[in-house]
């Protein structure tokens, strides 16, 4: 069972992201600020969860959340500042997103949510001064599987993961060949096969290695 809060703050969000492994198409973050005593049995870490599971949490979280947001980083910004910066950037923008603004955040995974040396404030959105003050204030836990421990890690995981999805259906419809409706943009041997066959698009990561070294790729 998952539980509700880490923190003793009643306004906690969690947040996460989708995609990051992806070829194709951007990192995709989601925070949400649920109700302390929200319950659901069904929750939990995305990645664990059907499709159709995660279709029918959709509306219903978004319907119970105090508040959530959304947020793309395109490939062009995380080939820029890497995806790890863009992951966590993405996460950064969905928080500045939310009202009531949150008094606690979990993250999932290992990297802080604030770097040791400060906000990377390039690429995506240029923060202002204001926004630093919100987000450096702000008391932060990154939280190694945060997914599968708290709930509104694992409902943020959920957002970001169908918020995505429905974008790579969207862009499958501009380039069918790569068949993103199906691999959402993952490393595929499909996908991989369809970059060598017809190259690449506007929508693939440039900075990641797209077909393995022995093949070669013309651009």
């Amino acid at each position: 069972m998952l539980e509700n809060n880490f923190s003793k703050f009643m306004l906690e969000s969690g947040t996460d992201e989708a995609g990051r492994g992806c070829l194709a198409g951007p990192v995709t973050a989601a925070a949400i600020i649920l109700p302390s005593e929200f319950e659901n049995e069904i929750l939990n870490d995305s990645k664990k969860l059907s499709e159709k599971i995660r279709e029918r949490l959709k509306p219903i979280l978004e319907e119970i959340a105090i508040s959530f947001a959304v947020t793309h980083l395109e490939p062009n910004v995380i080939d820029e500042i890497n995806i790890l910066n863009a992951s966590i950037k993405a996460m950064q923008e969905c928080v500045l997103k939310l009202n009531p603004q949150p008094e606690y955040i979990i993250v999932d995974g290992n990297a802080p949510f604030i770097h040791k040396n400060g906000l990377k404030n390039k690429g995506g959105k240029f923060y202002t001064a204001a926004e630093i003050k919100i987000l450096t204030s702000i008391p932060s836990t990154s939280i190694i599987k945060g997914d599968a421990k708290y709930m509104s890690i694992a409902a943020a995981s959920v957002l970001a993961k169908t918020y995505r999805d429905e974008y790579m259906n969207r862009i499958h419809e501009e380039f069918p060949m790569y068949n993103w409706k199906k691999n959402k943009g993952y490393p595929t041997k499909e996908h991989r096969e369809a970059i060598r066959k017809y190259g690449v698009t506007k929508y693939h990561r440039m900075s990641f290695r797209l077909l393995p070294e022995q093949l070669k790729l013309e651009i």
